[in-house]
This record gives structure tokens, C-alpha cells and sequence, in this order.
């Protein structure tokens, strides 16, 4: 009976082992996953009742991310849109945007309604909204109040929203910490998935 001696790298050769693992789990999987979900397309959970009566806590989203990177990359896009359903980070510089979570202090994710786009000129006459000078037809919101607001024009790169629970004290937007800059922004939500499932922004 012949032995054969193998050479000591011989012995480290694993087939079926990280190489494959890397193959199937990470290139195969988990990188189209993240590709998709980081450039196209994922979920969003709604938690909160800001947008009442439009979305309630609880409501799943469909969060489109393409628009944004589209709009990154200098090419063609109709994003953002007005009536579009945002979901952003509140401006970094305001102390609206942040909570406490678990003892860590972070900006969590919102969705409101875009109602001004860059350049044009906002304002809260007689309680209503008014963009350009026109009132806006907001077919969408509950019987809340608003407190007027001078007109304020949007700066390039930023947009107005508003909640579209309109009851005193239901909804931190715009007019609290001011134009969101869309940088902050991951994208339109115009879809809910569950329940209702349903266009319901754009």
C-alpha cells in the first residue's frame, strides 16, 4: 500500500468552505440585497400619527430610493415632486429633529407631504397654505387649524413639507425646523403596501 505525503497548503484547501460561502451567501445574496435595497427600492414603516388622516402608526410603505440617486447623479428625474410623501431626516442645525432612544440621542426618519418645491415662495394665510400666492387644494388633511406664517422662499436643494394632521401640536415639519434639504432625504413613499394597499401621495 503506497502512502501519499500531501504538502501542508494541501491540507488548508476547503472547496466547500469560505470561498463558497463567499460566493453563494455574500455575492450571490446578500449583495443583490443591499444593492436594491440601498439604490432601488424598500420598506417603510409608518409611527406616528403626524399624517393622520392620510397614513396612520403602522402603515407600510413602499420607500423608492432611485429617484434620489437619480437626482445625486445629475440625471433626468421628476423627483422631487409637489404632494409627493417624503421620508427625511429633519435639518441637522434645528433641536426638533432629534429624540432619545435607549439613552442615544439621534435624527429619526419622518415622512411628510412636500408642498413647496426649490424657488418657490410658502406661506400660511387665513390658515391655509399658500404657495406663489395660491392657495394649495388640500383635500387630504383633517379639520386642525394653522397659525399663519409670513411668506419664505425655498432654497435651492430643499423642499417644504407638512404633516398632514393639521390638529395643534400633532406634526413637527416645516414649519417648526424650516425647508428640508433634500440631501437629507431618502426618497418618495407615494405607496402603501399594508393595510389599504393604495397610492396615497404624488
Amino acid at each position: 500500500m503506497r502512502r501519499v505525503t500531501l504538502p501542508p497548503t494541501a491540507h488548508r484547501r476547503d472547496p466547500g468552505g469560505f470561498r463558497a460561502f463567499w460566493r453563494v451567501w455574500v455575492l450571490g445574496a446578500l449583495l443583490p440585497v443591499w444593492l436594491v435595497t440601498t439604490f432601488g427600492a424598500t420598506l417603510a414603516r409608518v409611527d406616528g400619527n403626524s399624517m393622520n388622516p392620510t397614513l396612520h402608526s403602522g402603515d407600510l410603505l413602499l420607500l423608492l430610493k432611485y429617484p434620489r440617486w437619480l437626482r445625486a447623479w445629475g440625471l433626468p428625474t421628476s423627483y422631487p415632486r409637489r404632494g409627493d410623501l417624503l421620508i427625511f431626516k429633519a435639518p441637522a442645525d434645528s433641536p426638533y429633529s432629534y429624540e432619545t432612544l435607549l439613552g442615544v440621542r439621534h435624527r429619526p426618519y419622518n415622512v411628510k407631504r412636500v408642498l413647496a418645491l426649490p424657488g418657490d415662495t410658502v406661506a400660511i394665510v387665513g390658515g391655509r397654505v399658500t404657495v406663489n400666492g395660491r392657495p394649495l387644494a388640500e383635500s387630504y388633511v383633517n379639520d386642525g387649524v394653522l397659525s399663519d406664517q409670513p411668506p419664505q422662499r425655498v432654497p435651492p436643494g430643499r423642499v417644504w413639507v407638512q404633516g398632514d394632521n393639521r390638529l395643534v401640536g400633532e406634526s413637527l415639519d416645516s414649519r417648526a425646523y424650516g425647508p428640508v434639504d433634500l440631501r437629507d432625504a431618502a426618497g418618495p413613499a407615494n405607496v402603501r403596501l399594508w393595510p389599504n394597499p393604495g397610492r396615497v401621495g404624488g
